[in-house]
């Protein structure tokens, strides 16, 4: 157990401050060419990523037309690196209580009005057979800073959704987003066999951070930026970061993300595994969600999207259940990768528990509309795990992934674990589409051995077998 001392936060050195504030504002608002934006979308296409000048001239787009050839050459990219797999994932909340008075959170401290809840081991097992039941195989670990510094208390809860089974079935990886940590209790967070670690700077503009984080442990504004320095140098393999768009400039916050990525590249050999993208939604009890400082529109949401997706093209970008299924579905073309499926957010949500929920949702489909829609758009819908639990994370992952070696596995693996949703949990009208799909995959698996063994064990996942995967 660590002592307290150990677990205090402090304030670091503004040296040790990567962001550089004036320098990222100082690259939007500036009126880009024909010529400027041709000449970075060919850089673009050698899927070598883009440095934050070449970003800024594509966040700078004001012209429609233009705007479409980021879209073009987005989806482009995505579709060679990723091609149509779509990974679906659920939260599980194991709390809303919080020390922490976010002013576009219902979790803040300060809201009274929020029933709160930290749900018991057996409401975390109940919850999460529900997932099951759903057909999720792969989970997010969330919930209010009440606990922030107990890693204890998160490897136990981590532990008790491992061992809960429904029918033969079991959450095969779990992500876990809560506070930042200490390198130690990362450490002693990385012998649970969590997947990637999450945390949101929410806005990476220093002087305006406090305005929105006036007290609790999230105040430190330094603490949270390095976060995943110590996560990193306590041993993690993979690592996701995010910017809760709508408290500043829309290009500024993107840059920074970029920034962030390109440190963590630099100083470990490794960038960010993921990159989220939730915009403010109206949230119980929290005044500024309903007055959102810098609102996002649907048209520069796309946009920062498709400038991620070309800056970071062998990063995962996840979209939540806070948007709703039109620009989920038109986000899928431009570089989304990962999306959340018939989500709650406050505990106890999946057994509609009375506690309040942190935002509202703006997808409310069940999982099986959800695959279904993919279905419709050709997607693959993916509940792999097979890398993870191969060992090709961290830097591994991507030594595959960048010469594209990671689609020998990722679509025979994609469809795999499709085949099991499909045989376990489909309605009837979403297996036949869904059979029928990957018919049609299978013709895109380009080595004849591992098409001719992907067969193979989708036909012994028909009789019966389950978590086949390369």
């Amino acid at each position: 157990m660590l002592k307290k001392t150990e677990l205090k936060m402090k304030s670091l050195n503004t040296e040790k401050i990567f962001i550089d504030r004036e320098k990222l504002y100082g690259l939007i608002d500036q009126k880009v060419t024909d010529s400027q934006v041709d000449e970075v979308l060919n850089r673009a296409m050698q899927l070598k990523g883009l440095d934050l000048k070449d970003a800024a001239v594509l966040l700078n787009i004001k012209d429609e037309k233009q705007r479409n050839k980021v879209f073009e050459a987005a989806g482009k990219a995505k579709e060679i690196i990723y091609g149509k797999r779509i990974v679906l994932f659920a939260p599980l909340y194991l709390g809303n209580v919080c020390t922490n008075n976010c002013v576009y959170c219902s979790f803040r401290k300060d809201n009274t009005a929020l029933k709160r809840a930290i749900l018991t081991d057996e409401q975390i097992q109940d919850e999460t057979r529900l997932l099951l039941k759903m057909g999720h195989k792969r989970l997010l670990v969330i919930g209010g800073e009440a606990r922030a510094t107990d890693v204890e208390y998160y490897a136990h809860s981590i532990r008790k959704v491992y061992e809960t089974n429904w029918n033969g079935n079991t959450v095969r990886r779990i992500n876990v987003e809560i506070a930042p940590q200490s390198e130690d209790n990362f450490r002693l967070l990385k012998k649970e066999k969590i997947g990637t670690y999450i945390c949101f700077q929410e806005t990476y503009d220093e002087k305006l951070y406090p305005e929105f984080h006036p007290s609790g442990l999230k105040a430190d504004y330094g603490w949270r930026l390095l976060v995943m320095d110590r996560a990193l140098r306590a041993g993690l393999n993979d690592v996701g970061i995010g910017a809760l768009f709508g408290l500043t400039d829309y290009r500024f916050e993107t840059l920074a993300l970029l920034e962030h990525a390109n440190h963590l590249d630099k100083t470990y050999g490794i960038g960010p595994h993921t990159v989220s993208v939730p915009r403010i939604e109206p949230a119980e009890g929290a005044p500024l969600s309903y007055a959102i400082p810098h609102p996002v529109s649907d048209d520069e949401f796309m946009l920062l999207v498709a400038v991620i997706r070309l800056s970071l093209p062998y990063t995962g970008i996840i979209l939540s259940t806070r948007e709703n299924d039109k620009i989920r579905t038109r986000l899928l073309h431009y570089g989304v990768s990962q999306v959340s499926a018939a989500s709650r957010t406050n505990p106890g949500g999946y057994e509609e528990d009375e506690a309040g929920a942190q935002f509202s949702l703006g997808d409310h489909r069940s999982v099986d509309e959800v695959v279904s829609s993919l279905i419709d758009g050709g997607y693959i819908p993916s509940f792999c795990t097979g890398c993870y639990r191969r060992g090709r994370v961290g830097a591994d992952f991507m030594d595959l992934a960048k010469p594209g070696l990671i689609h020998e596995f990722c679509l025979p693996n994609g469809m795999l674990t499709f085949k099991e949703y499909l045989e376990d949990f489909a309605s009837p009208e979403t297996k036949a589409k869904g059979e029928k799909l990957l018919v049609k995959l299978m013709e895109d698996i380009e080595n004849p051995e591992r098409r001719a063994k992907t067969q193979e064990l989708l036909g012994e996942i028909e009789k019966g077998k389950r978590d086949l995967y390369f």
